[in-house]
């Protein structure tokens, strides 16, 4: 049953039992009236039946056929049985109105009745009436029936009445309930599933505002509402979008972490910079998720003392090294309540290049060129104070001076290429090289030097592959990782030069069983002057530039330079080259 029409129905049912019980009531109210009416007619023609009956009985006086036709115009009939309900005289047969059988029915009614005087009854639709009466000769019951047509015919049209005003009745009903149910009812359901849907967060949901009173109030309210609430959800969600924005694209790594520790919110630059993905941080609890000391005591200080703290850490990330500065302040509500701590990670990695490179660079050209200008000037001064005379001794003092005088030729060379790389207006001769003929050139010249040393070198460099680059760069590059993988490696060592092509990019990769380099020291090979040994990378000729060289050279080539080392064990940097340059 649908809910819009179970009030109205409802109504109508109890309308309808109404009704009926109110037939019912006026039709035994009037059937009892009725009764009466003919219990009092039939009382006083009794007496009056009553005078014939005596005179029938005595002498003759009345005949048969006279009492025939008084009840024939009476429309009454009579039947008197003595006390053995044997029937003395009947004018049923004079009276149509009752049948025989009808007749039957009443005498053995009477008969089974302890009291026969004057107690009327209504049997289908005949009425009879019986009545003791004490004669001369015999004593018996005059019983007085009559049809009673007009009680029969009363009660259909009061039935008839009442189905007529039921009809009428449910008809103005149905009028009147759809009227209301138009004007209230309609309207306050409409009003009550756009409050259920505002509910659910559907804020677009309206209801009609046509009606009037209290309802049409209530509609316009509800639509007010909604306007609201929709605004407010749309104002919420443009703000909620453009904060979600500043977070995710600020060049700055946020966390955001609760009172209890866990993390609820991670940004795009904190990601870039840690790895991993946001189900990796957020529902987690901090000392969990980030594995670093120093951001766990800047927690703890910002739980304990409850202010803005600051510290720096190194963040070691492949071949280089990240400094990250984290400043941490705690969150409280506008009750001065304790929600939670917000860090702030800024990169200061190029800062502190740029201030390192400040402080080193003077020291470590002055250490570098230090060597060679004191070696040149202590000879030359041994020299001059007469050491020249002595032509074995004059021959080793200038071999040195001229060795000296090369590494710091190379020195200055390596400084002001790598200037020069650094340039923002360094631009490459781009052209089509061929990747395997340029490092099969470089083969002979790194062949003698490995022989020196006693070194084995081998390649695997087949097939034909054209890249864009800049040709004299690459076999800069190429020459130096070479150079460097045959220095490195000890006698009896072996010298590995791979090329391998993938679908986009071509990799090389230089390989050697020597030394090895510290894992520790990986991130820090690629810096100016740095050396792993420096004792050995300056007996060998090396400036601690080379490294810096190549890899600008090949960022320079929109490509990549990894290291993979394990020491005593060997080194194996690859080189990985887009074949188109963009």
């Amino acid at each position: 049953m649908n809910s819009r029409t179970r009030p109205l129905l409802t109504y109508t049912v109890l309308i309808v039992i109404v009704m009926i019980g109110l037939g019912v009531l006026l039709a035994q109210l009037t059937r009892n009236y009725f009764i009466n009416i003919f219990e009092e007619r039939i009382e006083v023609e009794s007496q009056y039946f009553s005078t014939y009956v005596e005179q029938y009985e005595k002498n003759g006086e009345l005949s048969k056929q006279q009492l025939y036709d008084i009840s024939k115009q009476l429309n009454t009939a009579m039947i008197f049985i003595s006390k053995d309900d044997k029937v003395i005289m009947d004018t049923v047969s004079a009276v149509p109105v009752v049948t025989e059988k009808e007749k039957q029915k009443i005498l053995k009614r009477v008969s089974a009745r302890p009291n026969r005087d004057r107690n009327g009854e209504l049997v289908d639709s005949l009425f009879y009436y019986p009545f003791t009466i004490d004669l001369d000769q015999v004593d018996g019951t005059l019983i007085l029936i009559s049809r009673v047509n007009s009680l029969t015919n009363i009660t259909k049209n009061i039935w008839l009445i009442i189905g007529f005003i039921l009809v009428a009745g449910l008809f103005i009903i149905f009028l009147i309930g759809y009227n209301i149910f138009s004007k209230y009812i309609r309207p306050i359901r409409s009003a009550a599933n756009v409050a259920t849907e505002l509910a659910k967060g559907n804020y677009k949901a309206r209801t009609y505002e046509g009606h009037f009173g209290e309802a049409g109030q209530l509609s316009r309210s509800i639509n007010i509402l909604a306007r609201n609430l929709q605004e407010m959800t749309s104002k919420k969600g443009m703000q909620e979008n453009q904060l979600e924005a500043v977070i995710s694209n600020m060049g700055n790594g946020l966390v955001l972490i609760d009172e209890k520790g866990y993390i609820l919110l991670v940004n795009r630059a904190f990601l870039e910079s840690f790895g991993g993905q946001s189900k990796q941080y957020i529902g987690h609890l901090y000392h969990d998720s980030i594995p670093y000391t120093a951001i766990h005591e800047t927690v703890q200080k910002i739980y304990m003392f409850e202010e803005t703290v600051s510290e720096t850490f190194v963040l070691p990330m492949r071949i280089d090294r990240k400094h990250l500065e984290v400043t941490g302040a705690p969150i409280f509500s506008g009750g001065k309540n304790w929600k939670g701590i917000v860090l702030v990670f800024h990169d200061i990695t190029d800062l502190k290049h740029l201030e390192q490179m400040r402080k080193d660079f003077v020291a470590n050209v002055s250490h570098e060129l230090k060597t060679p200008i004191t070696s040149i000037r202590g000879f030359s001064e041994t020299l001059l104070d007469g050491a020249m005379k002595d032509e074995a001794m004059l021959e080793q003092f200038l071999q040195i001076i001229l060795k000296e005088s090369g590494r710091l030729q190379s020195l200055i060379q390596d400084l002001l290429e790598l200037s020069k790389l650094e340039r923002e207006d360094f631009n490459l001769t781009i052209e089509q090289v061929d990747i395997q003929r340029l490092l099969n050139d470089l083969l002979p010249i790194v062949e003698q030097h490995a022989e020196k040393r006693d070194v084995e070198l081998h390649s695997q460099i087949g097939g034909q592959t054209r890249i864009q680059g800049d040709s004299s760069r690459l076999k800069q590059v190429f020459m130096n990782l070479l150079t460097n993988a045959v220095n490195y490696t000890p006698e009896k060592g072996k010298v590995n030069l791979s090329f391998e092509e993938l679908e986009d990019q071509v990799m090389i990769s230089v390989s050697d069983n020597g030394v090895g380099i510290p894992e520790e020291e990986i991130s820090r090979i690629f810096e100016r002057f740095y050396r792993v040994d420096k004792a050995r990378s300056r007996n060998s000729g090396g400036t601690g530039l080379g490294l810096a060289i190549v890899k600008h050279i090949v960022e320079a080539h929109h490509g990549t330079i990894s290291v993979e080392s394990v020491v005593d064990e060997g080194t194996t940097f690859t080189v990985k080259l887009p074949k188109t340059f963009t």
